[in-house]
């Protein structure tokens, strides 16, 4: 009787890898979530939303989309501020991420 825990901690043990993420890549995650107000989850926005979905789309045109709207040489109605804070290193991390997504 004493036994019947040791199979399911050595389970557990063995699935804890699996779910681990490194420190930089739940920041990165953390970053891309603060898109998904308006962009939807994982980039994926709803059908018909006035808002483009970004999951997929080319890092570096994701990057220079936000970069214009961070510099001001794009307009908008929320994202030339929203980009303001970002520094270009999160940026450059959030549209690796968005790129990496699927459509």
């Amino acid at each position: 009787m004493k036994l019947t825990w040791i199979a399911p901690a050595v389970l557990a043990l063995g699935t804890a890898g699996a779910f681990a993420q490194s420190a930089e890549a739940l920041y990165v995650r953390s970053l891309a979530a603060t898109c998904a107000n308006c962009h939807g989850t994982e980039g994926r926005a709803v059908n018909g939303s006035a808002v483009p979905g970004i999951a997929g789309l080319p890092r570096d045109y994701i990057a220079a989309q936000m970069l214009a709207f961070k510099n001001g040489q794009r307009q908008a109605t929320v994202m030339h501020q929203l980009a303001k804070g970002y520094s270009d290193a999160q940026i450059q991390q959030i549209a690796t991420y968005f790129a990496a997504q699927k459509k």
